[in-house]
């Protein structure tokens, strides 16, 4: 008795061509919207942090001047500063006193503190020292709160509500006030965010 001989089933070269064609097709598109996926991921998380760093760095800027105190300072030079202290230009474009230093350890300092900021390698800088009355070895403390910064501008208003560039600065009557002023206004200007402008009421 003669069998048939069955017919060996099986894929064919050119269909094996034609899946894997088909399989490396999707997964480049898989890998595609994985990628465009995952870049948008991190340019959010990049956004979110710079957002958080810019609202830090207001956020200290306003807790600074808010609570800005009317106690001049002597420098390392024994030089007399104002209380509140603003230029256009220099290593510290804003120093002032502040009340409300927190002193958890209970060390024997005051609760007053002298800050000051300015701009340094493209660097917004909150500096401060643990005396008020500055000797010779009074090292600053630095840190860096935002970077990319291109320009930092200040203005101050006076009692007689006119906006001023530095502080102190002569009032309508030709005397310099030496007493901290009503308000200051903060401009950064950075590369990515452009000109951002935060209005700080100051106590008095």
């Amino acid at each position: 008795m003669i069998m048939a001989s069955k017919k060996q089933a099986g894929f064919t070269l050119l269909e094996l061509l034609v899946a894997l064609g088909i399989f490396a097709l999707l997964a480049a598109m898989a890998y595609s919207g994985l990628n465009s996926v995952m870049s948008a991921r991190l340019v959010t998380t990049q956004h979110a942090e710079r957002l958080s760093q810019l609202q830090m760095a207001f956020l200290w800027l306003g807790r600074d001047i808010e609570q800005a105190i009317d106690r001049p300072i002597r420098n390392e030079y024994a030089e007399v500063r104002p209380a509140m202290l603003g230029v256009e230009t220099g290593r510290y474009q804003l120093e002032l006193t502040r009340t409300g230093w927190r002193n958890p350890a209970g060390r024997a300092r005051s609760n007053l503190q002298r800050v000051a900021y300015g701009l340094r390698d493209g660097n917004l800088l909150r500096v401060y020292w643990n005396v008020l009355d500055r000797a010779q070895d009074s090292k600053p403390l630095e840190s860096v709160l935002l970077e990319g910064v291109d320009k930092l501008e200040l203005r101050f208003l006076n009692d007689k509500n006119a906006w001023q560039n530095s502080w102190p600065s002569s009032q309508l009557g030709g005397t310099a006030s030496t007493t901290p002023p009503r308000a200051v206004e903060v401009t950064l200007e950075t590369k990515a965010e452009g000109r951002i402008t935060r209005l700080f009421r100051v106590p008095g």
